[in-house]
């Protein structure tokens, strides 16, 4: 009997660790599927989560960039209405200043013209008075020939009237030995 033992023990162990077994074998089945359903379902979660992550950040990131360029076309408009005000204001300045600087041209050829009169003028005052200056002259050295033609005819006449006999007095006959008497 003792060989049968050495068969049987082993043999309702096995039978007992095969139905053991196989009990645990479904149950660890069981628990990997379970594990594997909640794995899944975690990444569908996390996916789920990631992806609404995803789309939140994209709405964010447009809602972001809408203000961004919203800001950039104020600024731009901003920019662009103090440029046309600048403009405004140098096409103001320049259509003022083009203003008085025509008024100043109309008043430097006005004042060009009178200044051309006034030098004519000028000029013919100053011939004038040149030319009565000449005249002056003209008289004070027919003057000064008349005198001297004056001197040398009246040195003339003198020449030829002491010259002349009609001037000389007659020769004064000595009077006679006076009488004693």
């Amino acid at each position: 009997m003792k060989k049968w033992m050495y068969l049987i023990f082993p043999g309702i162990m096995l039978v007992g660790f095969v139905f053991i077994y196989l009990g645990h074998v479904e149950e660890t089945h069981r628990k990997e599927e379970e594990a594997k359903k909640k794995v899944a379902q975690e990444r569908a979660d996390l996916e789920a989560k990631k992806k609404a992550a995803e789309a939140k950040a994209r709405e964010d990131a447009k809602k972001r960039q809408d203000e961004r360029d919203a800001e950039e076309k104020k600024k731009e408009d901003e920019k662009a209405a103090k440029q046309a005000a600048d403009d405004k204001k140098v096409a103001d300045a320049t259509a003022e200043y083009t203003a008085k600087g025509d008024a100043a041209q109309k008043q430097v050829t006005a004042l060009e013209q009178e200044l051309d009169r006034l030098r004519k003028e000028k000029d013919k005052t100053s011939r004038e008075s040149f030319d009565l200056a000449k005249q002056v002259e003209l008289a004070r050295i027919a003057r000064r020939n008349a005198e001297l033609e004056i001197q040398r005819m009246t040195e003339m006449v003198h020449r030829r009237a002491s010259d002349s006999s009609l001037v000389r007095p007659p020769a004064v006959p000595t009077p006679p030995p006076a009488k004693k008497g």
